[in-house]
């Protein structure tokens, strides 16, 4: 009984992932400095690093449409600056 608990349980969960990386036109120290070290290590063919988040959510839900539409709201809510930031969200198969 536990285990069937165990298996409707992961059946209502989805999960997604949030890639948020700064706008285009933001500067970037953060990768500038990653960038200059692998360079300096040797990476000469190396054209630019920008740095960014990276979130794994699991939601329980079972409509995909209603999740994604909950993950877009946690990242205009508190995930994302979106004065600086783009985001994009990826369902896992």
């Amino acid at each position: 009984m536990v285990k069937q608990f165990q298996l409707n349980s992961k059946k209502n969960k989805l999960k997604f992932s949030v890639t948020v990386t700064l706008k285009k036109d933001v500067l970037d120290p953060q990768g500038k400095v990653v960038e200059n070290t692998l360079k300096d290590l040797g990476m000469k063919d190396l054209s630019s690093v920008r740095q960014g988040k990276f979130f794994e959510i699991e939601i329980d839900e079972k409509d995909e449409n209603k999740a994604e539409r909950k993950i877009d709201e946690m990242c205009q809510k508190l995930l994302v600056n979106l004065i600086i930031e783009d985001y994009k969200i990826s369902r896992f198969k």
